[in-house]
């Protein structure tokens, strides 16, 4: 196996301080190799370097022994080298077949000989997505199953993944892994960037791991374990057990009041007499695949959608009927919600950290909403202390953070408008292990507090880490509850599928 692609002592700094420092890495031709770190490591920064999207400060890079230079990304696909993008780049007002030949098309198009031809390749790749809908249409996981067509559709020699199973389900994850293996035999070269070190561990052939933007090593992954790859990412072992260990000798929270019912609520097709409650004091777990529903019971309950006029069922918040139009609405009676899609829905991309936080506060509140700098940069330090996050200053611009620090700043802009129910939309999807174990404990905290938390994720063994009580989500309502004790992984999926 020969190397086709290499980086030598490659460099990428912003205001004076290194995003990656003299890394120094290797790609094999039909060799898949994993890059693992945790958030703020480098990952992400140095793929979009190999990618072409942003320009190294030093170093530099050779492609089948030969120096080259990646303007913009055109040129590395001009080269074979794609990207599929932790956030999705499609074009939301186009068709999935105008976004899977964007850049290739034909000087005459028939739109129906598209429409053919791209669905004939989708179902050669068994992604189940309709070539006609709009992308804007498509729910988080589709998107990410166009995006990875779209790279493959290239015929790139180097396939870069940055976190591409995040939104899947795991029939999903599984046509994705046979579709790597499939491109490993016909001599394409993968980088693999995931948060889920037993993905890395089952599809890689080696492992590289950076931290704090330095390389830290390069090995075969068959010689690597859980524990050895975490202590290397975060400089310190974890247990093996994370999501399991630290909640085992932990009983079930004692039921407080009744903080939120709904019940019978509709919206079109995708929620369907829901009905369940939440309590104040505890950790409510909801598990569900992609499309029962869950991320849009919560969006309604949050105000963020509008529930059927009529026949839309009914919420209660601590006793008293609410509908709301408006988000704001929902966050002056207590209720937030951390989305799921925090590039789209969390932040404001152009703003610094100090200014999204400040939004979130004047958002809470009814007075006259005058602008004090003073108090900007007070809250911002507070919120960057309590949570960890990671960035040059209060007026670093979020979309210059990593993944999981702007998932902090998500979480943060939500806690500082003093709610009194939590809902959490995939709290840790792109997040790193360190950060896990840190957002759980903020979670477990709130609860602790007297909060009432709605906590929706498709992993069980976050579930399971954190839930007092289990609803399961199905074709657009809760079909089940389990209680801490009597819950199995078998048990919940069964729910979830039947």
């Amino acid at each position: 196996m020969d190397t086709l692609l290499s980086l030598e002592r490659v460099s990428k700094s912003y205001r004076g301080v290194y995003a990656v420092k003299d890394i120094d890495f290797d790609l094999r031709r039909g060799e898949v190799h994993a890059l693992l770190g945790e958030n703020g490591a480098g990952k992400s920064t140095l793929t979009k370097i190999i990618a072409g999207i942003i320009a190294p400060s030093a170093g530099r890079i050779l492609l089948d022994g030969r120096p080259v230079t990646f303007n913009e990304p055109s040129d590395a696909l001009a080269h074979g080298v794609a990207m599929v993008f932790q956030e999705t780049s499609l074009v939301p007002t186009l068709t999935v077949a105008q976004n899977l030949y964007l850049g290739n098309e034909k000087f005459f198009n028939r739109l129906r000989g598209l429409y053919i031809s791209a669905q004939t390749f989708l179902q050669s790749l068994n992604f189940g997505v309709d070539p006609a809908h709009l992308v804007s249409s498509l729910g988080a996981a589709q998107k990410q199953l166009v995006e990875i067509a779209r790279a493959v559709h290239h015929k790139a020699r180097v396939l870069v993944f940055d976190e591409p199973t995040a939104s899947l389900t795991p029939e999903e994850k599984r046509y994705f892994f046979s579709l790597i293996e499939r491109l490993r035999t016909q001599g394409v070269s993968i980088i693999f960037i995931s948060h889920a070190l037993e993905e890395a561990l089952q599809i890689a052939d080696r492992i590289t791991i950076l931290r704090d933007g330095e390389h830290v090593l390069t090995e075969q992954a068959a010689l690597l374990d859980r524990d050895r790859i975490i202590a290397a990412m975060v400089g310190r072992t974890l247990s093996d057990e994370l999501y399991g260990q630290a909640s085992a000798g932990r009983s079930t929270r004692a039921r407080g009041a009744r903080v939120l019912s709904v019940q019978n609520l509709s919206m079109g097709n995708m929620v369907k007499n829901n009905s369940f409650s939440i309590y104040a004091g505890q950790i409510t777990g909801m598990f569900g695949l992609v499309g029962s529903g869950r991320t849009e019971t919560a969006k309604i309950i949050a105000g963020a959608l509008k529930r059927d006029f009529l026949h839309g069922g009914e919420i209660r918040l601590m006793g008293r009927p609410i509908r709301y139009r408006i988000p704001r609405q929902a966050i002056r009676d207590g209720i937030v919600y951390v989305t799921e899609d925090r590039k789209i829905e969390g932040f404001f991309e152009t703003m610094s950290i100090a200014e999204n936080l400040y939004v979130g506060q004047m958002a809470a509140t009814r007075a006259a909403n005058v602008v004090n700098m003073a108090q900007m940069q007070a809250l911002a330090k507070d919120w960057r202390a309590r949570l960890n996050i990671r960035a040059i200053g209060n007026d670093a611009r979020v979309i210059e953070l990593s993944g999981g620090n702007q998932q902090k700043v998500v979480i943060a802009k939500s806690l500082l408008q003093k709610p009194r129910l939590v809902i959490f939309d995939e709290p840790t999807r792109g997040v790193d292990v360190g950060a896990i174990a840190e957002i759980h404990q903020l979670i477990n905290e709130l609860a602790d507090s007297g909060l009432a938390v709605l906590v929706i994720s498709s992993y069980l063994p976050e579930v399971f880490a954190l839930s007092d009580r289990i609803l399961v989500s199905r074709e657009g309502r809760v079909v089940e509850e389990f209680t801490r004790e009597n819950a199995t992984e078998e048990r919940i999926m069964y729910a979830a599928v039947h």
